[in-house]
Formats: C-alpha cells, sequence, structure tokens
C-alpha cells in the first residue's frame, strides 16, 4: 500500500496502515488480473478494495491448499476461529489477523451490511464437505455466498449514480461471472482438491460425469464430449456476463474504467480457454501479457477521460450532469 493510498483513504493509524498494505500484498501476489484492474481506481478506493479481496483471499486459502497440509476438521477449526476474530471485529474495531482489521475497518467506513460476510463463510465452510453440485440453481445458490456476496460489498465503496438496489442485481452478477471464468478455468485444480464445480446435469447433458473428468485429468487424453460440455459452460458463462454489464454504467464514472477492466481481463480468460482448445483439464488458460497490457492501456484512457469530465462537472456545475450518489469513507 502506498503512502499515497493509505493518505488519500483517511487511514491513519499505523497498525491499520499495515494491515491495508497486508491485504495489498496478497491482492498483489494472488490476484494478478484483479490487482491490475484495481490499479486504476481512484486512490481514496484501492486501500478498501484491497481490504475486501485480502480477507476473501484468507478465507480461501483456509479451505483451498492444494497441498492439503490441513486435515478437514483442522481447516473448518481455523474457519471457525476467522468467523469469532471477524464477529468481534466488527463489533469493536480489533481482530487478531490484519486482513480482519482491514476488513473490519472498511465495513465500517463504509456502512457494509454484515450478512454479507456471514453469508460469504457459510459458502466458504460448505466447501469443506460439499464436493459437487448436482444442478446449475444449487451452484449458484453456493456463488451467492462465495461471489455475488463479493460484488455486493464492492457497491458501497465503489458508489454509484443509481439507487444502490438498482444496481446490486448487476454487481452481483458480475462477483458470480467471475467465478464461473476461474471454475471453468481451474475445472482440473479443482478435480485435485476433490471437487468439480461444473454443474452434474450441464455435464450429463453431453454424456459427462465426474469419473469421465478424473480419467481425462489422469491420463491426459481427450473426449468430444467433454469439450462438449466445456463449450456449454462457456456459454452459460458468458450469459452471466451479459447479466452483468449494464451495471457498469451504473457506477460512478470514476470507477467504471476500473471494472470495465476488469470485465474485459476475466472475459479475455474465457477466449484464451476457447483459442487454447478447452484443454482446461491439463493445463491452466492464461491471458497474454500483451492482452492484460493492452486492457490496462485502454483502461488508463478511460481513467484519464473520467477525471477530465469530472473536473469539466466540478468547474461547471449548472452545466447538468447527474449527481452521485456516492459514498466516501465515513471520517
Amino acid at each position: 500500500m502506498t503512502r499515497r493510498e493509505l493518505d488519500a483513504a483517511g487511514v491513519t493509524d499505523p497498525a491499520l496502515r499495515a494491515a491495508y498494505t497486508h491485504c495489498r500484498r496478497l491482492n498483489a501476489r494472488h490476484g494478478r488480473t484483479y490487482f491490475l484492474a484495481t490499479r486504476l481506481l481512484p486512490v481514496e478506493h484501492r486501500p478498501a478494495v484491497h481490504a475486501l479481496y485480502g480477507f476473501a483471499r484468507w478465507a480461501d486459502d483456509i479451505v483451498d491448499d492444494l497441498e492439503w497440509r490441513e486435515a478437514p476438521d483442522e481447516r473448518d477449526r481455523l474457519l471457525g476461529r476467522l468467523e469469532s476474530d471477524l464477529a468481534h471485529a466488527l463489533r469493536t474495531g480489533g481482530g487478531s489477523e490484519p486482513v480482519v482489521r482491514a476488513v473490519a475497518d472498511t465495513a465500517d467506513r463504509y456502512a457494509i451490511d454484515h450478512t454479507l460476510f456471514a453469508d460469504f463463510l457459510a459458502s466458504m465452510r460448505s466447501d469443506l464437505h460439499v464436493t459437487d453440485y448436482p444442478t446449475y440453481a444449487d451452484l449458484r445458490a453456493y456463488m451467492h455466498g462465495s461471489a455475488a456476496v463479493i460484488g455486493l460489498q464492492m457497491l458501497p465503496v465503489l458508489g454509484t449514480v443509481v439507487a444502490v438496489e438498482e444496481a446490486a442485481p448487476h454487481a452481483a452478477a458480475l462477483g458470480v461471472a467471475f467465478q464461473l471464468t476461474n471454475f471453468l478455468r481451474d475445472v482440473g485444480e479443482d478435480l485435485d482438491r476433490g471437487r468439480v464445480y461444473l454443474p452434474a446435469d450441464l455435464l450429463a447433458a453431453h454424456g459427462v460425469d465426474r469419473a469421465m473428468l478424473e480419467w481425462s485429468r489422469d491420463t491426459g487424453r481427450r473426449d468430444p464430449r467433454i469439450r462438449s460440455a466445456l463449450v456449454a459452460a462457456e456459454a452459460m458463462t458468458r450469459d452471466v456476463y451479459r447479466e452483468a454489464e449494464p451495471g457498469i454504467a451504473m457506477l460512478d464514472p470514476r470507477v467504471r474504467p476500473c471494472i470495465r477492466t476488469a470485465f474485459t481481463l476475466y472475459g479475455g480468460i474465457l477466449d484464451a480457454i476457447a483459442e487454447q482448445g478447452y484443454t482446461v483439464l491439463h493445463r491452466r488458460a492464461v491471458v497474454s501479457r500483451r492482452r492484460r497490457a493492452a486492457s490496462a492501456a485502454a483502461g488508463v484512457v478511460q481513467v484519464a477521460g473520467a477525471r477530465w469530465r469530472t473536473r469539466v462537472r466540478r468547474r461547471k456545475p449548472s452545466a447538468g450532469g447527474a449527481a452521485f450518489q456516492r459514498k466516501g469513507p465515513v471520517q
């Protein structure tokens, strides 16, 4: 976390500044696509976004350790301790973990609904014992807590030009679209963890089941039925992106370039999956550095334009334009 970002956000307490900095490091290390987009946000918004991502990353790491160093009951205990620590921090502002202190401070500054954190942790706990989803409806219920709530947590931080209730369904859909993209990209790695996030009914419609996926993962061999199922999963995911996209125009104009860039970069993962022949069971699809750089450059241009328009509106308030319904940090 840069001093400039923390100063702009009004974070003055040294311990809190260290906690936010820790979250930024988590974001930079684990979320290359997301971190790149976050750099396009106004500086005062970045610490809160890093805190929300850092907390989600911390919880996810407890349940998703690929090396399975901890037994399920131990991961359940660690998740319970995190849940208790967060509840305490949301009440008092304390917390034993830096990510917890930072996210509790963010929740307080932006009046984020505490039930969103409870829903998130409930989905994380289900990952300890749920290994597949019979239907898409079952998966969407899980993703409410694991992904949709992230979009809803972000709304008060980003700000809107419409009523929050109008933007909320699109924000939730964007969180789901991003997670569905990750599920498709990570089919092989998730199998190694004993999980299948592609709905069983979607797979069955193409003659695929878990055993076939495991066979392909273990042998490196391919089957046209698997490819057909993955193509259908991609189409399903793109439908959710279409649900989400109208919400970008509902955000504060200054943050739209960031969200548009994230939207483009995550969509680029789907493009890469298709371009690489849907071989996600055997290798992870990665957006090229050149493509990421091009998206970031376009975002920078959009940021410059948004800042210029904002300055013009401030100089000429009578020129019109919608008033932002943006919530800034609570001082």
